[in-house]
């Protein structure tokens, strides 16, 4: 029997994220797909036997879960430092660059290794990470160059950009993400819009005044007379340090109604309030992946978003592209685009439909099972 095994620890606790989904959702997928005469072990850090059962059942056909003897944090600080902690021979795959990457050829280290590099943030917008996360990331990936057997990212765009710091000649494989399976509508769906409050039309969005993000030009976007006074719905938190959406909001002259953050949604208010959205929108600046824009199309929304390689890349000319702010350019222009770019949507019906359309015949090229497949592969090939 060949063994997979899997590094996981991104389940342990419940905190949310991205690479929390990601973890969860490909481990899953990589255990439904796994070959004749192959199964996949989870790795964890040193959890308690409740938080150790909470993954087991998180990963219904796992072969096992392996509980490592440190704790995350002396885990991570461990590996950055190169120390043999919980190697074995045989195949590894992380799901991000929390890994024990050391020489090969040792029998307390992996046979073969591959992690996965989300983004280039560490690099290109360190402020979104904080100083240790930025240096760790920095150093692991230093590491993932001398020792893994290959790296995967989630686009080409994270893949070129990834040149400008850190070779890993061609060891780079592209391998995206999907949609969460949980990610679809409730049989509450009235219950849950009249709880939200959602009104008969909106644009949607997901993030946080975070700059990177360009949510704030995007809230100014909508005080213009093009927006048609279309409110706009954001979920995810409304607080980033001392500025909030509301905020930016108020001082764009912009009334209580318009702009209503929704904070964190479950999966199942998520769907429901994508599926009665007129619109999606997404000013991000800087993406690896994009992945609400992908959770847009899934339900055929209209999607708006900004020129950022990576989002056009998983668009593939199925959304709308606004053109992100020059170097020299302030948000002033970034808002008038996208404010234009609205306004053509809600008043172009043939447009509207023909976006639907694309929206969710693009949705069909993203697939969990599509992505587990592929990194077998890259074993095999290993």
């Amino acid at each position: 029997m060949t063994t997979l095994r899997v590094i996981v620890d991104e389940l342990v606790g419940d905190e949310p994220g991205g690479a929390r989904r990601y973890t969860e959702e490909l481990t899953r997928q990589l255990i439904a797909t796994a070959p004749r005469d192959c199964d996949v072990e989870a790795v964890v850090s040193n959890i308690g036997d409740e938080q150790l059962q909470a993954v087991r059942d998180r990963l219904p056909g796992v072969a096992a879960v392996t509980r490592l003897p440190l704790a995350r944090r002396e885990l991570a600080l461990a590996w950055q430092s190169g120390l043999a902690v919980g190697g074995h021979p045989g195949m590894l795959h992380a799901p991000t660059l929390l890994a024990p990457l050391r020489k090969h050829g040792q029998l307390d280290t992996p046979q073969q290794i591959a992690v996965t590099i989300h983004d280039t943030l560490a690099w290109t917008h360190p402020e979104a990470l904080g100083t240790g996360a930025t240096v760790w990331a920095k150093t692991m990936a230093k590491r993932a160059r001398k020792h893994a057997d290959a790296v995967v990212v989630p686009t080409h765009a994270v893949a070129d950009r990834l040149t400008e710091f850190v070779d890993f000649g061609d060891r780079v494989r592209v391998i995206g993400g999907a949609p969460a399976t949980t990610l679809r509508l409730p049989a509450d769906a009235d219950e849950r819009a009249e709880r939200l409050g959602l009104p008969d039309s909106y644009a949607f969005t997901l993030g946080t005044v975070e700059p990177r993000k360009g949510l704030a030009p995007l809230i100014r976007a909508m005080a213009r007379p093009e927006a048609h006074e279309i409110p706009l719905l954001v979920a995810g938190p409304d607080r980033v340090g001392d500025r909030s959406a509301r905020g930016v909001a108020a001082a764009a002259g912009l009334p209580e109604d318009r702009v209503r953050p929704l904070g964190r949604l479950e999966d199942a208010d998520l769907a429901v309030a994508l599926d009665r959205a007129t619109l999606f929108v997404y000013p991000s600046l800087v993406e690896g992946f994009g992945l609400p824009i992908v959770e847009a199309f899934k339900f055929g929304l209209p999607v708006i978003h900004s020129d950022d390689p990576a989002l056009v890349e998983v668009a593939a000319g199925a959304g709308l592209v606004v053109e992100r702010p020059s170097p020299t350019e302030d948000d002033a222009g970034y808002t008038e685009r996208f404010a234009e770019a609205i306004g053509r949507v809600l008043s172009d019906g043939d447009l509207r439909s023909r976006l639907s359309v694309l929206a969710s015949d693009r949705a069909r090229a993203f697939s969990w099972r599509d992505s587990a497949e592929r990194v077998w592969q890259l074993h095999a090939d290993l």
